[in-house]
């Protein structure tokens, strides 16, 4: 079975990576992706190997095409022009432990907040024991996001986001977005979610360069 990996590449540098792509796979043919309506692009290169191009926030489908050169390079050219790199990112990614929230643009941090609060883990534990573990788990894990919640909407007051940028473990993320405090911004467009480990300022970092990129996933060429 053909591997398939996933990249994020940022749409000032998506020209590039396709030329890497038709350097080790020959040339290639784009479509719009016959299966998305979010604007994504099929490449199809000579050998086989594919490559799915999704925006970062959903665009109107593009219109069917021969495949030409021409077509193609139109076809990447209004996935890339329809990406405003500029526009402000609400950053809130969230584990059991810590969290780090922040607004970003054009891939830089403009604000932002890192901060840690103890959340127990499971125990093994039975009966009342268990019980009151459960308890206190929970307690700390409403208080998380809690804070959470409010040192988000303190940055989004000041530089209000456009889109969100999740990560994390959903549920907290979630459960950080219902909160009444940021209500305000709980319907804007969000990004897909993004899986990060423990979210120190570092990751909020990348978590802001790669927000606005193009979502690139690869199926390798079917082995003879």
């Amino acid at each position: 079975m053909p591997s398939t990996r996933s990249v994020l590449v940022e749409a000032q540098r998506l020209d590039g990576w396709l030329a890497r792509f038709a350097d080790r796979n020959g040339s290639y043919t784009v479509h719009p992706a016959a299966d998305r309506t979010d604007g994504s692009l099929s490449v199809v290169a000579e050998n086989g190997c594919r490559a799915l191009l999704a925006p970062p926030l959903p665009q109107p489908r593009p219109p069917a095409t021969s495949g030409a050169e021409a077509a193609a390079a139109d076809l990447v050219a209004g996935l890339t022009s329809a990406i405003d790199v500029t526009a402000a990112v609400g950053l809130l990614l969230i584990r059991r432990g810590g969290y780090s929230v922040g607004v970003a643009r054009a891939g830089q941090i403009l604000s932002s907040k890192t901060g840690t609060r103890y959340v127990q883990g499971k125990t093994a534990a039975g009966g009342w024991s268990q019980q009151r573990f459960a308890r206190r788990r929970a307690n700390q894990a409403d208080a998380l996001v809690e804070e959470t919640a409010a040192r988000a909407a303190a940055l989004y007051g000041v530089d209000r986001p456009s889109c969100l940028q999740l990560g994390g473990d959903r549920a907290l993320a979630s459960a950080v977005l219902d909160e009444r405090i940021l209500a305000p911004y709980a319907a804007l467009p969000q990004v897909p979610f993004l899986t990060v480990p423990d979210p120190r300022f570092a990751v909020l970092k990348e978590a802001a360069r790669t927000a606005l990129s193009v979502r690139i996933t690869v199926t390798d060429a079917p082995e003879d």
